[in-house]
């Protein structure tokens, strides 16, 4: 084959399809809101920022008299605020070479390193998930391990359709030993000759390198709710387009202790409610810290998720006993000042990535944007005369979100937490 002159639209097709063959997480989450930022409203695009509604819910009323139920919608807020980019010089030999030969040399191995920036940015949203199940020491090693997560998002009702894992090597090759075991020829063949797994208890299951790990505050002490926290404290109105709330505590035995953002705890006789049937389920509640804080003396003001409200159709908790959780104690899960692995199960509704095409810079000459199956690359070129150089940025344009922290779970190691 004869060698032609590469051009940035060459260089960006071939870009964009490795970058998106390189994803992982990036293609497990949900992909639909890129047409909302390529609106025009007025003549104005709508900048780094859209709001989508978030789904309102409603209670069955018993008999015949009509109960009205207003209808209350939150927003949820998407944000395309992260641009990240790989730059890079060819000479102008390098341009006369095949697509392939600069694919090998040059192109995979930058989209490599863009897909596992975006993957990483999706693992962090661990930290807006409140759900986690504790497995046994070992690691995810047989079928009863890893089915704790099913489990607990079965209990909450998380749609069957759609379930992903993404576990951390040491667990991923942990959970393929025990497949070699099963009585399941392809299941077992294809653990033992490819390292795949697939598809586990209904959940189509990955491994990367970039799961993250946790490292918890420094908190230690009894700590204790120092908030009055009744049936109407907090309602679906006040707290509908953030469903954040926060609440204050004491008992901390440092001066200065350090809550970490994504740190998770339970509160003593505050339990879980289906989302669905608002029935109480047979755990404590969990929450999750939403923002770094430090205390002041032996009190602390969190910001946590979700909201604790006791009644209505956005019910998220049940208390067990009296009807204030006023000097309940609070549990934090894990040990003070520890890293923790953070195995991600979701359903594809939990988090969304939204990648956006940048524009063409005024001035810029010969730059090639190029999408494919929702992800977008540009690509500007500008020389170098003086030694015959061609430089190269290659950028991408991209948000991640947390959508619904319900749809998600982690899953720690018991020595973890």
């Amino acid at each position: 084959m004869s060698n032609t002159t590469l051009t940035a639209d060459i260089i960006a097709k071939e870009a964009v399809m490795i970058l998106e063959n390189e994803l992982v997480m990036g293609n497990l989450v949900y992909r639909g809101y890129e047409d909302e930022f390529a609106k025009n409203i007025n003549g104005y695009k709508v900048g780094e920022t859209v709001s989508i509604r978030r789904p309102t819910d409603f209670t069955v009323r018993d008999g015949k008299v009509a109960a009205i139920q207003d209808v209350v919608e939150g927003k949820i807020p998407v944000t395309v605020d992260k641009q990240k980019g790989v730059d890079f010089k060819f000479s102008s030999s390098d341009l006369t070479l095949q697509i392939k030969q600069l694919s090998d040399r040059v192109i995979r191995p930058a989209m490599i390193q863009l897909a596992n920036q975006v993957d990483r940015d999706l693992m962090a949203e661990y930290k807006n998930i409140p759900g986690n199940v504790t497995i046994p020491s070992g690691g995810i090693n047989s079928f009863a391990d890893f089915a704790l997560a099913p489990e607990y998002m079965d209990k909450t009702s998380v749609p069957q359709e759609g379930r992903n894992a993404v576990l951390s090597p040491a667990d991923h090759w942990a959970m393929l030993g025990s497949s070699t075991a099963l009585y399941m020829q392809d299941v077992a063949k294809d653990a033992f000759r490819k390292a795949r797994i697939g598809r586990v208890g209904n959940v189509e299951t990955y491994m990367s390198q970039n799961v993250p790990t946790h490292t918890t505050g420094d908190r230690t002490g009894t700590d204790l709710i120092d908030l009055p926290i009744v049936d109407g404290t907090f309602t679906w109105a006040t707290v509908k387009d953030s469903t954040y709330i926060t609440i204050h505590m004491d008992g901390f035995a440092g001066a200065t202790s350090t809550i970490k953002y994504g740190d998770t705890f339970t509160i003593s006789d505050v339990y879980d409610v289906n989302p669905v049937t608002k029935e109480t389920l047979g755990h404590l509640k969990k929450f999750v810290v939403m923002a770094d804080a430090i205390g002041s003396g032996s009190e602390c003001d969190v910001l946590i998720w979700p909201a604790i409200i006791l009644s209505g159709a956005q019910k998220t908790c049940h208390l067990s006993t009296g009807t204030d959780i006023n000097d309940n104690t609070v549990t934090w899960q894990g040990v003070a000042s520890t890293g923790y692995v953070q195995n991600l199960f979701f359903h594809k509704n939990a988090f969304a990535l939204t990648m956006v095409p940048m524009v063409s810079p005024p001035g810029a000459i010969d730059v090639a944007r190029r999408t494919f199956k929702g992800v977008s690359v540009r690509v500007i070129p500008y020389y170098d005369g003086t030694n015959d150089d061609s430089n190269w940025r290659l950028d991408v344009l991209y948000g991640t979100d947390t959508i619904d922290p319900r749809l998600a779970v982690r899953a720690s190691l018991a020595a973890d937490i």
